[in-house]
């Protein structure tokens, strides 16, 4: 490598040195001591806007008002360190007035910075937009008035009571800041003259008075829910500022006022009070104040509850986040400005060089938060500023360029010329450079359209083995502009001269789209759009419109000249459908043919129908199109709608949309790109149809042709979805970073998820990055996605969010309610959830009272989960009457409650009416019970069922029980003697056995051996010895009384006791009534005492009283089954027993089904009564 020349060394030195010191000093040489501030004044008022600027002089300022540059006058001038002093403010309409937006700009010979906006206000106050009017109220209620206006700067407002001002707060009236007052617990001495006062420095103005008028409140007054009155409204706020959130709520007895948010975050308490009875006050709000703030009335002592909701958006001035930073590039470089800047709204982004905004062209590019210069060349020396702004105001960051030359660079490229090939393609032609051209690494090919404003500059880099190319993706019949700019390693030459060719025409790309209405029953008026100037490729210089009838083959055809667009068909046929198209042609020749179009006239018939809708069609985007419309004012025919009918070109028509009479616009959305679209639009009336009116439209491509190479731009991001009610639901998103100065358009698309109709999907434009979705279903999950739109381009889809409405407040009571009493204190309430869709219920109260109560207003509370819907009413007392009824809640509020249902609870049982029958019976507002068919078919099946089963088991028991007592009979008299001599001897202790005997009918104090060695028959006290006295106590089966007492006394003469022998004997103790009649009937008498024998675990039958018996239950378990035994305390040796002095109580016959026939005989004297029944049946 050759050395390097000591002077170029040097040189090439302080290159290095400068060129990071001129980035660091660049703040330096040129910013703002003092920016001008917004401020508010009064009219002939003086005023001073400070602007003082410091950097390398000289430094000259010039003061801007809306973009204007401010004119000096003896009223306005400038002072000596650069602040604009105003010594009358002017408030004249027009260009006359003095209020606008002011900006400072400073100059010196590095370049241009423009100051912060400040907004000169002048002081004022309109009339009131929002009147209080006149209320009448109850006493004990509330009242409440409010007012609006609007003034700079904001008014106080304060209020007058008879002419008198009140005080801002009191025990029971509160005023807001907001306009509104608010009287709690209304007196007669609150009744009155009413109105709103609003001063500011402006002046002051009073409302119109508003009457308050109270009326006696009913007594004695009656419970009501609670209801807010004025919940809080959605608002924005600036930071530091404070926000007031309104609640105001009534009911009986008086409601406690609640705050919390929706996101369950907790509520600042440091900045956060409660202003009056329940109204939030948020002072010194900050970005985390934030979100949706839920008010909530409760009745003190219940549960019940109704809630408002309403979003805190805080607004704040725009803050960098990233800023611009100085740079230093050569000739031919590429410098990238960052500037971020976040707050609420979303800043927009402005680039500024030298005070005067950036345009993009094809060598600079904007991309949101990035400034990207291509290509530098020396005029891009300057200072560049960048400029965040939204609503709340404007910042500014700078950040200088300083663009270095290279004495080593090409000389530009010679004899540019240009060519016409094609409609669409030019060929450009140059000579190299004269100086350095065998360094030339490669060039680079610049071109734009010549017309029009900030055109895109493309850019196309081929290699240095060339001096030809063909541009050929160029707009037929359009003027372009070229240069040619040279690149070697060190840098680039200057751009060549420019040099200016069109291209060719072409034939139309496509015909235009026709619009078709009928003004009589026999024409059709055809019109057109003229086709712009990508379609015709060229000037039109004819139209040709062709028609026939839909069941005809000839065609008629008129040629028409370019000029024209419109025609009208006379002599047609009515009520006869049509088909029209028409194709373009340029001077090359005629273009493609539309598709036939269809039109139907109309009827020939005398009745007034609406004539046809002017109809206008417009592409919002590629997806979506928006109609048009508006009745010619000759149109005296009433309409009660409209049909609009649209469908894709060579498709079926679909089913009609029907709208409102009112409505002169729709959009339709979801449509196909690059697709052609007929749409349809008729009114109607009471008589019928009217005229259609007819056009076709064609949705343009996402990505255009010429622009068929660049890809989509990026989707918006961070997109959020925040319920705000039951209704509807906020959409937020970010902007994606790329650049453009086209409008940018979304699309929102929302619909149910899981929903399989794509006809119900709803597509929503705007312009903003925010959207608030109404008119939504309670308690619905949905699924959002926004897309973008800018110059014919569309972005892909989002990703999906899914967000679920709010619940709303159930709007009915639940349904089907029925008490049952199933227990003499205990009744079941069931019922059914409201008949209402997308309604959560989280918890029912059931309210029940007896009659007493319910005059006292004295409810019992229930309250059970909303997956529950049965309880339990218990502890009632029998005798009274209850009232019932139920509400469904939930976190939104609670339901209305069902009609009250009436509940009798008797109080005497044993009359027959055992409450366990009410099972089934459904409680009316008479008071009594009624069964349904079905509970009482099930009622006398049963019955039946059980008498029939009883019958049958007692033809058993009298056959069995005849059998054994004619054989224990004789079987007693074969044994006569032996038992009488083993009476004689003492018995000993012996061990008893438990042994499965079969015990034969007999008195109930005899008992026969139970080891089965001999067959005596004994009792407590020995041998049974004969008696002479014999007392008959009982026999309650007719047919065999006489048998059985015969069998009694004969076995009493033959009855033994055998010592030392275990015997079996079984005790018990009845609690039977004495009144208890003694017939088969009685045992028969009531089906329930069939059901109530069988017992399971944990519930126990009922006698005729209701109360459960303990005696009853332990027969029953005795004798459940064919292998029981005695309980092992009843197994005793015959020296234990004991006598019982019962010979005066009298015997009842045992009420057990499975019990079998037992009889019972007096004892003898001293011996014990004690109760035999027969064993086991096999």
């Amino acid at each position: 490598m050759a050395p390097v020349p000591g002077k170029a060394r040097q040189r090439l030195l302080f290159v290095a040195l400068l060129l990071p010191l001129s980035g660091v000093f660049c703040f330096s040489e040129l910013f703002f001591i003092k920016e001008p501030h917004d401020v508010t004044v009064m009219r002939k008022e003086a005023v001073v806007l400070d602007c003082q600027a410091h950097g390398e002089a000289p430094i000259d300022v010039r003061w801007l008002r809306n973009g204007v540059k401010v004119v000096e006058s003896e009223r306005l001038y400038l002072l000596a360190n650069g602040s604009l002093y105003i010594s009358e403010v002017e408030s004249r309409r027009g260009d006359k007035s003095d209020e606008g937006f002011y900006q400072c700009l400073a100059q010196n010979k590095y370049g241009a910075i423009l100051s912060q906006k400040a907004r000169l206000t002048i002081a004022s106050i309109s009339a009131f937009a929002i009147q209080p009017t006149p209320i009448v109220v109850t006493e004990g209620s509330v009242a409440r008035f409010s007012c609006k206006i609007s003034a700079h700067p904001p008014p106080i407002i304060t209020w007058e009571f008879n002419r008198v001002t009140l005080p801002l707060t009191t025990e029971r009236i509160t005023v807001l800041p907001s306009g509104v007052i608010q009287i709690h617990g209304v007196q007669q001495v609150d009744a009155g003259n009413y109105r709103c006062i609003a001063t500011n420095i402006a002046s002051r103005r009073r409302s119109v008075e508003a009457t308050l008028t109270v009326t006696p409140a009913p007594s004695p007054q009656l419970p009501q829910r609670p209801r807010i009155i004025a919940g809080p409204q959605n608002i924005s706020v600036s930071l530091h500022q404070s926000a007031i959130l309104e609640c105001m709520a009534t009911g009986n007895p008086r409601p406690i006022i609640s705050w919390s948010r929706a996101d369950s975050k907790s509520i600042d308490v440091y900045n956060t009070k409660v202003l009056g009875n329940g109204n939030l006050i948020i002072t010194d709000i900050k970005p985390q104040h934030g979100g949706v703030y839920m008010c909530r009335a409760t009745t003190p002592g219940t549960r019940n509850y109704t809630v408002a909701s309403a979003n805190v958006t805080v607004l704040a001035l725009p803050s960098f986040v990233e800023w611009p930073e100085s740079l230093t590039r050569p000739r031919a470089g590429t410098a990238r400005f960052v500037c971020q800047a976040e707050g609420v709204p979303t800043p927009r982004i402005t680039w500024l060089k030298n005070g005067e905004k950036v345009h993009s062209n094809g060598r600079i590019k904007m991309y949101n938060s990035k400034l990207v210069i291509n290509q530098i060349i020396p005029e891009d020396d300057a200072i560049y500023q960048c400029q965040a702004e939204n609503d709340q105001g404007s910042v500014l960051s700078m950040a200088r360029l300083i663009v270095v030359m290279s004495e080593d660079r090409p000389s530009v490229p010679r004899n540019i010329r240009a060519d016409t090939v094609s409609s669409s393609a030019i060929l450009l032609a140059w000579e190299r450079p004269l100086y350095n051209s065998d360094k030339v690494i490669a060039y680079s090919v610049h071109y734009m359209k010549a017309e029009g404003l900030n055109n895109e500059e493309y850019q196309v880099v081929i290699g240095n083995d060339t001096t030809r190319y063909i541009i050929d993706d160029l707009e037929p019949a359009c003027n372009y502009t070229f240069y040619v700019v040279a690149y070697m390693p060190m840098g680039a030459s200057r751009m060549s001269d420019h040099v200016f060719q069109s291209t060719l025409e072409d034939v139309p790309l496509r015909a235009p789209e026709l619009s078709l209405t009928s003004r009589s029953p026999t024409d059709i008026q055809v019109s057109w759009q003229p086709l712009p100037d990508k379609l015709s490729r060229g000037r039109v210089s004819a139209y040709r419109l062709s028609y026939r009838t839909s069941t005809e083959n000839t065609v008629s055809q008129v040629e028409l000249p370019g000029e024209k667009t419109l025609h009208l068909l006379e002599n047609l046929q009515p009520d006869t459908i049509y088909l029209l198209r028409i194709v373009a042609a340029t001077s090359v020749g005629w273009g493609e043919q539309s598709a036939w179009t269809s039109h139907r006239t109309p009827k020939a018939s005398s009745a007034k129908v609406p004539l046809a809708p002017e109809l206008n069609l417009e592409p919002l985007n590629c997806t979506t199109i928006v109609v048009r419309w508006h009745l010619a004012p000759r149109n005296s025919a009433g309409v009660q709608g409209y049909r609009l009918f649209y469908h894709e070109e060579s498709h079926p028509e679909n089913s009609p949309v029907q709208l409102h009479a009112s409505v002169n616009t729709h959009i339709i959305g979801g449509l196909d790109p690059r697709k052609k679209y007929h749409v349809k639009l008729l009114a109607y009336n009471f008589v019928g149809d009217g005229y259609q009116a007819d056009q076709t439209i064609s949705t343009p491509g996402c990505v255009s042709v010429r622009d068929r190479l660049v890809p989509p731009p990026p989707p918006p991001h961070n997109v959020y979805a925040k319920a705000n009610s039951s209704t509807t639901v906020c959409l937020h998103w970010g902007r994606p970073v790329f650049t453009s100065s086209h409008a940018i358009n979304y699309t929102v698309r929302c619909n149910p998820v899981g929903l399989q109709n794509a006809s119900l999907v709803l597509y929503l434009q705007t312009s903003e990055q925010n959207l608030l979705v109404r008119d939504l279903e309670p308690n619905t999950k949905y699924e959002f996605a926004v897309r973008l739109h800018i110059d014919q381009l569309s972005s892909p889809w989002s990703p999906v969010v899914y967000q679920s409405t709010f619940p709303e407040a159930p709007m009915l009571p639940p349904s089907n309610v029925k008490v049952t009493l199933i227990e003499e204190d205990t009744a079941l309430v069931s019922w059914k959830p409201p008949d209402e869709p997308n309604v959560a219920v989280t918890h029912y109260t059931i309210l029940y009272a007896s009659r007493k109560a319910w005059i006292a207003g004295e409810w019992q509370v229930l309250q059970k989960e909303g997956s529950i819907t049965m309880a339990l009413l218990e502890n009632l007392k029998p005798g009274h009457v209850y009232f019932v009824k139920i509400s469904a809640s939930n976190n939104m509020g609670d339901g209305p409650f069902s009609h009250t249902t009436e509940l009798e609870v008797r109080a005497d049982h044993s009359s027959g009416h055992d409450p366990r029958f009410f099972r089934d019976a459904t409680a009316f507002s008479d008071g009594f019970y009624h069964l349904d068919q079905k509970s009482m078919t099930g009622i006398t099946v049963g019955v039946c069922i059980a008498l029939i089963c009883i019958l049958i088991c007692a033809f058993i028991i009298v056959y069995r029980g005849r059998n054994r007592k004619f054989s224990t009979v004789k079987m007693y008299r074969d044994e006569v003697n032996t038992s009488t001599s083993a009476a004689e001897h003492p018995g000993s202790e012996g061990q008893a056995e438990s042994t499965d005997v079969t015990v034969p009918t007999m008195s109930q104090n005899h008992f026969i051996d139970a080891k089965g060695g001999t067959n005596l028959i004994i009792n407590s006290l020995g041998p049974v010895q004969p008696s002479a006295e014999k007392k008959k106590r009982w026999f309650f089966f007719s047919s065999n009384v006489e048998n059985a007492s015969t069998a009694a006394q004969k076995i009493r003469n033959n009855t033994s006791y055998q010592p030392g022998t275990t015997v079996l004997t079984y005790e018990e103790e009845l609690s039977v009534s004495p009144e208890q009649p003694t017939t088969l009937q009685a045992l028969l008498r009531r089906p329930g005492d069939t059901e109530g024998s069988s017992n399971s675990e944990g519930s126990h039958a009922t006698g005729d009283s209701g109360r459960y018996s303990h005696d009853e239950t332990e027969m029953t378990n005795l004798s459940s089954g064919p292998s029981s035994r005695p309980p092992s305390g009843m197994l005793e040796h015959s020296k234990d027993w004991e006598c019982r002095g019962l010979a005066e109580e009298p015997m009842e016959p045992l009420e057990d089904n499975q019990a079998d026939v037992k009889l019972t005989e007096s004892a003898e004297s001293g011996y014990s009564h004690d109760e035999v029944q027969d064993g086991p049946k096999t």
